[in-house]
């Protein structure tokens, strides 16, 4: 455990840990929708896994193989992975995680910082897109998380060219800021918006 303390410190960029939650949204037909995230300590990347009605063992796990080949086409290597004691996390999820090398850490109970990192970028989900946009179905609520993803990730090189992006429509009263060149990428039909000086 001492050695997870040092990743969370940032003593090994490296190695810095994962974290994982499962959190739920409910569709407009009130069909209830389980979306499964993981997080990088390091630079805050996240993956959307999966949403899903049912999150079943045989689900679950395959989401754990998913993000195994994942990192290993990315070149990647993560010592730690933090979870809580959720139910929706069977024996089967940990151990292929084991086999990859990744070592699953379980949130305290009563230590809800533990996952704090996580548990951010959730709320945040939830009060940016979430209560914000009606959710038809599960397909529908996996390009909304997949946008957000990119929204929360920032920007690509490729999609900063100017040609990507509209002038912002509201002008700042003062003459002196007109000349910054400000320019708005929406996203989800303006939901989200992303402010860039123009390249």
């Amino acid at each position: 455990m001492c050695d997870l303390w040092g990743v969370l410190r940032g003593d090994q960029y490296t190695d810095a840990p994962l974290a994982c939650d499962f959190f739920e949204t409910t569709t407009l037909t009130g069909t209830p929708l389980y979306v499964f995230t993981i997080i990088e300590h390091s630079n805050r990347r996240i993956r959307v896994l999966g949403a899903t009605a049912h999150p079943t063992t045989s689900w679950v796990t395959q989401a754990a193989r998913n993000l195994v080949m994942d990192l290993e086409d990315r070149d990647q290597h993560a010592r730690f992975l933090i979870r809580d004691r959720d139910g929706n996390f069977p024996a089967l999820f940990d151990a292929v995680l084991a086999d990859a090398g990744i070592q699953v850490v379980l949130s305290g109970v009563r230590i809800p910082r533990m996952n704090a990192i996580m548990e951010r970028w959730i709320h945040s989900c939830r009060r940016e897109l979430l209560d914000r946009t009606p959710i038809w179905n599960q397909q529908h609520l996996l390009h909304a998380l997949r946008e957000y993803e990119h929204f929360h990730t920032g920007p690509t090189k490729a999609s900063t060219t100017p040609d990507h992006y509209n002038h912002c429509h509201s002008q700042p009263r003062s003459g002196t800021l007109t000349h910054l060149g400000i320019r708005r990428r929406q996203r989800l039909g303006g939901i989200l918006n992303e402010y860039h000086h123009a390249a």
